[in-house]
């Protein structure tokens, strides 16, 4: 008796002790997803506004960007084609590739030509064509909402990385060396599909067809749209979870399943356009400013000011300049000089492998930035705003 009370106790100390664990590694996450989920929850207009801008969210913005996702993801696993060795075994065309590589959605296609700068495997200017390419994840967010304003912004970040690019290939042709004893992939790789991303599935699937009933303009009856709203808030919270647990930082691995990684980052996404959407309802709710008339008054500082959150590692803070521009807080040509200037996640690497370049070469970013930004602002000041 006295012997399995000892085991008894042992285990549940174990239990304890894994359970802190757990909790200091994830605190600041479980921190974020209690609060969104208390704010949706409370009584009176904060938990309706909460609840609304959730729903919004997932039916506008995270069921397209899954889409999206699976569709890209999808197709690589598909054909099996592997960039980086393509980017390798074309010298001559190492900048127009590392452009279009970065100019890809998401961060791999830029992380691909960080790894081989740090190699030595590539110049400069095709480090600074694909970083000045590249748009990040905040590419999914703008690909699923705004197609017509992809199709414009994509183009002209890779014509932009190409011409910075060789630009720079022709005045600095050192190569700056970096730290060879650093890994070159941080990305975890996550495994098999789990339960958790079927979960997302069955609550996704059915979103996307709220999502496109939505983009048509296709008015529900008050049953349906209480259904719609318990399937959206459902599936919102499902992806909170999913962020809560995840073990992936920002990017995903190309060895995990197609559905793994379109979990993972939708996740991600959904976190920061959650939070842009909140921050800009409640501000608009209780503190009576005209957050579009503010913006407004400041019209010329907004390339500049995109330019310079492009400076940010990471892609959250480039998924909020493009959610603001998504619902028309920001002019157009504030989010083109945020596309050229920021280097999404693929800066993390860089900074890790070799700090000095990367330095360098976000230096080189803003300079293309500020000219196509201010270029849109005063030559095409209505263009897709």
């Amino acid at each position: 008796m006295a012997m399995h009370t000892a085991k008894t106790t042992s285990f549940l100390i174990g239990s304890l002790h894994e359970l802190q664990t757990w909790v200091r590694a994830h605190f600041p996450r479980l921190g974020v997803v209690l609060l969104l989920l208390v704010l949706a929850v409370w009584p009176d207009e904060v938990g309706q506004i909460t609840r609304g801008l959730m729903h919004d969210a997932y039916v506008g913005v995270s069921v397209f960007v899954a889409a999206t996702l699976l569709l890209v993801y999808g197709s690589e696993r598909l054909f099996r084609f592997d960039l980086g060795d393509f980017l390798r075994q074309r010298t001559r065309l190492q900048i127009p590739i590392a452009a279009l590589l970065g100019m890809s959605p998401g961060c791999a296609g830029a992380i691909v030509v960080t790894s081989a700068y740090s190699s030595g495997n590539v110049s400069l200017g095709a480090l600074v064509a694909a970083l000045t390419g590249t748009m990040g994840d905040a590419a999914f967010l703008l690909i699923a909402t705004k197609p017509m304003a992809a199709a414009v912004l994509l183009p002209v970040s890779l014509v932009a990385g190409i011409v910075t690019g060789l630009v720079v290939d022709r005045f600095h042709k050192k190569h700056i060396a970096g730290r060879t004893t650093v890994s070159c992939d941080p990305r975890t790789l996550i495994g098999p599909i789990r339960r958790r991303d079927w979960l997302f599935a069955l609550f996704a699937v059915p979103g996307l067809g709220l999502g496109l009933l939505d983009a048509f303009q296709v008015q529900l009856g008050p049953q349906m749209s209480f259904g719609a709203l318990v399937l959206s808030l459902a599936g919102m919270v499902v992806l909170l979870l999913v962020w809560l647990v995840s073990p992936m930082g920002a990017v995903s691995n190309p060895s995990d399943p197609p559905l793994v990684r379109v979990v993972e980052e939708t996740s991600f996404i959904t976190i920061w356009v959650l939070g842009a959407y909140l921050a800009y309802g409640y501000v608009e709710a209780f503190s009576g400013l005209d957050i579009a008339a503010l913006f407004a008054g400041v019209a010329v500082l907004m390339p500049l000011i995109g330019t310079l959150i492009g400076f940010i590692p990471g892609c959250g803070p480039q998924i909020l300049v493009a959610t603001l521009y998504i619902n028309g807080l920001v002019p157009f040509s504030a989010l083109v000089a945020n596309s050229i200037s920021n280097d999404g996640d693929a800066l993390f690497p860089a900074i890790a492998l070799n700090p000095r370049a990367a330095l360098i070469a976000t230096i080189y970013t803003s300079f293309p930035a500020i000219i196509v930004g201010y270029g849109f602002y005063f030559f095409l000041p209505g263009f897709m705003n």
